[in-house]
């Protein structure tokens, strides 16, 4: 597998519906009627910049066919409210799921919005009495109001944080469970979910989620694969991402295409 030089204006991702999802995905539109592996994730699968995706790498490289469900800061809500992917997911040879934050789903302290789960919608009569000295209306998404949280009132945010960890675990067993099938989860991220650093940290992904949460799942599926990006890759960080110069702070923060060379190469090996 090769590198990508970078570049410079915008991708064209090809999008389309699946059925009656509102959901954009990247496209081209994949031929459903053969052999395939589904892959479920959020930015990274999606591939937010990056010309080819690990998911278009490893259909490069075994041959068959990826279909790639990935959407833009996808939580697990976005998936279970999606009955056309769970189907397609259901025929695949196998599924890949990335484990998502736990920050990006509905829980008994805040809604988010359905289809873009990053939204923070609304905060619950519980969530008010917790903290009841903050404005909920002055946020719009998840991370910036965590952050915010965690800041003003770090020992009351822990019962938050305990919250999201519990609905992640509980929503995640649903996801597995419905799609059943041979179901890889994939941790694709810049730290291990050892690293206890990261453990209470909004800004890195996937938020919360840590090894026993992990362990939990194990049974339920076939394996777990853990890439934990290299110093290499992630000094390459924006070598081979395509975007504008508008885009380019955002990209410097997620995972370049160096990245996806080794996530697609630890998991050829579980596709083949």
């Amino acid at each position: 597998m090769s590198y990508l030089k970078r570049g410079g204006g915008s991708l064209d991702y090809l999008p389309y519906r699946l059925a009656e999802s509102r959901l954009l995905f990247r496209g081209p539109k994949p031929d459903l009627k053969g052999r395939f592996v589904a892959f479920l994730g959020g930015t990274e699968t999606y591939g937010k910049f990056i010309p080819e995706p690990f998911p278009d790498l490893i259909a490069r490289e075994t041959g068959c066919a990826s279909v790639n469900f990935g959407v833009l800061n996808a939580g697990v809500d976005v998936f279970l409210s999606t009955p056309a992917v769970l189907q397609v997911a259901q025929r695949s040879r196998k599924t890949v799921i990335q484990l998502p934050g736990a920050q990006n789903l509905s829980n008994r302290y805040y809604r988010v919005h359905p289809r873009r789960n990053d939204r923070f919608i609304g905060a619950s009569n519980v969530m008010k009495m917790v903290f009841k000295e903050v404005d909920f209306t002055e946020f719009h998404f998840t991370r910036h109001m965590l952050g915010v949280l965690a800041a003003r009132a770090p020992d009351r945010f822990k019962i938050l944080k305990d919250e999201l960890q519990q609905a992640w675990v509980a929503r995640m067993k649903m996801l597995v469970n419905i799609i059943g099938g041979e179901i890889i989860l994939l941790w694709m991220a810049d730290h291990s979910p050892d690293d206890r650093q990261f453990h209470h940290d909004v800004g890195h992904d996937p938020v919360f989620v840590k090894r026993d949460m992990l362990e939990i799942l194990r049974p339920l599926v076939s394996d777990i694969v853990e890439v934990v990006a290299s110093e290499v890759a992630l000094s390459k960080r924006e070598e081979g991402m395509v975007c504008g110069e508008m885009e380019r702070v955002a990209a410097r923060r997620m995972l370049g295409p160096a990245v996806h060379e080794e996530t697609a190469t630890r998991l050829v090996k579980y596709l083949a």
